[in-house]
């Protein structure tokens, strides 16, 4: 056996984090979002008047920056930045527009790696992002690619509320997702790619409730239990 961590790569709104937070709770373990990561270092960059896509400007600041994810009561993990849980602060429009570009800056990745890797000291642990099977962790015991067309992440996005403007359409969400894939997958480091031990899940015509369940029947068949 490898790594013990089940890793949960796929696109932009694919569902990894509904997903990720039910297995998470079904197995009774730790779930990591790396994205929001991502997300809480372009919120610290805009907040400090920064533009967050400037790469020299987010360079700057991670030396000022912690991050930590810490249980909350109910046994789920939460992101604090620098002591403080941001909350819904990294799922605004304005950060969500910027995070994409500011995680393809090469030294954000090479700083937040030993960070994302250090959480597997939490034992059997769900970690989700676009590169978790194929950078952080090669070796996980666990690989699953959770997609879904451009469509269908629209429509879950804009169920969501909150990140995307107040005249957004499936249409124009469905576009700026398939910009953000194209951009995720030509990136020069670190892209999105299916892991070729990875199993590919396509979620456009499943539930929830199916896809959580096909991970952790698989995990459970291999004999892994908190």
């Amino acid at each position: 056996m490898g790594v013990p961590v089940i890793a949960l790569d796929g696109p932009a709104a694919s569902g990894k984090s509904t997903v990720a937070t039910a297995v998470a709770r079904e197995l009774g373990i730790p779930y990591v979002n790396t994205g929001n990561m991502y997300r809480a270092i372009t919120y610290y960059v805009q907040s400090r008047g920064d533009n967050a896509l400037e790469p020299n400007a987010v360079i700057a600041r991670l030396s000022e920056i912690d991050l930590d994810y810490r249980p909350n009561a109910d046994g789920s993990y939460e992101i604090y930045l620098n002591g403080k849980a941001p909350g819904n602060a990294i799922r605004t429009p304005e950060v969500t527009a910027c995070v994409s570009q500011l995680s393809a800056i090469p030294e954000v990745r090479a700083w937040l790696l030993n960070k994302q890797r250090s959480f597997a000291r939490l034992g059997l642990i769900v970690m989700e992002g676009r590169d978790i099977g194929t950078v952080i962790f090669p070796d996980a015991d666990y690989k699953f690619f959770l997609t879904a067309t451009p469509e269908a992440r629209a429509r879950r996005r804009l169920n969501q509320g909150g990140e995307t403007p107040a005249d957004a359409t499936v249409q124009s969400v469905a576009a700026e997702i398939a910009e953000r894939d194209r951009r995720d997958s030509s990136r020069a480091v670190a892209p999105l790619r299916q892991a070729p031990d990875a199993e590919r899940i396509d979620s456009s015509e499943l539930t929830v409730e199916q896809v959580v369940a096909r991970i952790v029947d698989k995990v459970k068949s291999h004999g892994q239990r908190h």
